[in-house]
């Protein structure tokens, strides 16, 4: 079978690496479009993955600048499918789903944003693909009769123990002593679907600093400029070891979705702070359900303050969370297998799918 994956942020090369390989081992022929975003294009230059940018100068985040790309994209992604000719068509993009009814190709769209979270993305893709692919807890609004529902996570398909183990050798070349240590996190909040949301300022992260640093090292990464009496933190880390020093941290507080969840699939306790707390079901499942986090809102930073100073002071906190995520994972699946079975056996394993949801826990 010959696969396009469409890949327009960092976090959709994690999401499919694994899927990926192992389709390309079982013997099919897969092809890679990407745009320019943040470090996409580092990440798959690591990896070693062949791939075609197709925006390398990206897109503004602002409607112009969205309709512009996302017609640039629609173009180069037809001509290149008209030369390719793929048997199906994936990823998180809209480009996907226009191309994939354009050309009578079956398109895989695979999210984990609630609709009315990103509801521009939404209108434009979902009513042409042939599938959506989300969480059991994302709440497709009017496009659920085509959604595949799953019992996993998107960071499920890269950090499922069976996928992903820290590695300690790697956590020494960026923090060689013992100290306890923390990562915060920036980001830039300027995508199409964060207007009117709020994050981490820097009156704030010099406070979560200062009560920090009593007990242990203070690391940050951003998507954002830093202020220079931040730039002692800054952690200088490869984009594709990341994940290891995420594994060991003690405390993960940041404004990222992603970086949020990532921690809280490995068991590492996390505040996320900004405006999308409580409107995104899989965040909420992990911080209400799991307890492996907590979301608090821009207009609480005393709360996140005093969240932050409970963790500190919590006994066996380390023990409590892994006992925490070890009751998430019995409750999820392996989401790459999941994927890799899926795309695989399309469009038979759709119908197998709907007879029996319960075939996902092969994939335990």
């Amino acid at each position: 079978m010959k696969i396009l994956f469409h890949l327009g942020h960092p976090a959709h090369f994690h999401l499919f690496k694994n899927v990926i390989s192992k389709l390309s081992s079982n013997g099919h022929t897969i092809a890679i479009l990407i745009k320019k975003k943040d470090v996409l294009e580092d990440l798959l230059q690591a990896s070693g993955l062949k791939y075609h940018n197709i925006l390398p100068l990206g897109r503004r985040d602002t409607k112009l600048g969205i309709a512009m790309g996302m017609l640039e994209s629609d173009y180069k992604i037809l001509i290149f499918s008209l030369k390719f000719k793929p048997d199906l068509l994936i990823g998180t993009s809209y480009a996907i789903s226009h191309i994939g009814k354009l050309l009578g190709i079956p398109s895989l769209n695979v999210n984990e944003d609630d609709a009315k979270v990103v509801p521009l993305y939404s209108k434009l893709s979902y009513p042409w693909a042939t599938h959506i692919l989300s969480p059991v807890v994302c709440d497709n609004d009017k496009w659920k009769h085509k959604t595949i529902f799953y019992e996993g996570y998107h960071e499920l398909a890269y950090l499922h123990p069976d996928n992903f183990s820290p590695s300690i050798d790697i956590l020494k070349k960026y923090i060689p002593n013992e100290k306890p240590f923390f990562l915060l996190r920036f980001a830039k909040l300027n995508a199409h679907h964060d207007k009117g949301i709020c994050g981490i300022n820097d009156t704030l992260a010099n406070k979560i600093i200062d009560l920090l640093k009593p007990y242990g090292s203070i690391y940050i990464t951003s998507e954002r400029k830093l202020a220079s009496e931040f730039e002692p933190y800054r952690l200088k880390v490869p984009p594709l070891e990341l994940h290891h020093i995420m594994a060991y941290a003690s405390i993960y507080i940041g404004d990222s979705q992603t970086m949020a969840a990532e921690s809280g699939v490995l068991g590492v306790p996390f505040i996320r702070f900004n405006d999308f707390v409580g409107r995104i079901g899989y965040l909420k499942e992990l911080e209400e359900k799991y307890c492996l986090g907590f979301g608090i809102k821009s207009d609480q930073p005393e709360l996140l303050l005093e969240t932050l100073k409970k963790l500190l002071f919590m006994q066996d906190r380390a023990e409590v969370f892994a006992s925490r995520r070890t009751i998430m994972l019995k409750d999820k699946i392996n989401v790459a297998e999941f994927l890799s079975w899926l795309i695989e056996n399309y469009p038979d394993s759709i119908t197998q799918y709907k007879k029996d949801p319960k075939l996902q826990f092969r994939f335990h």
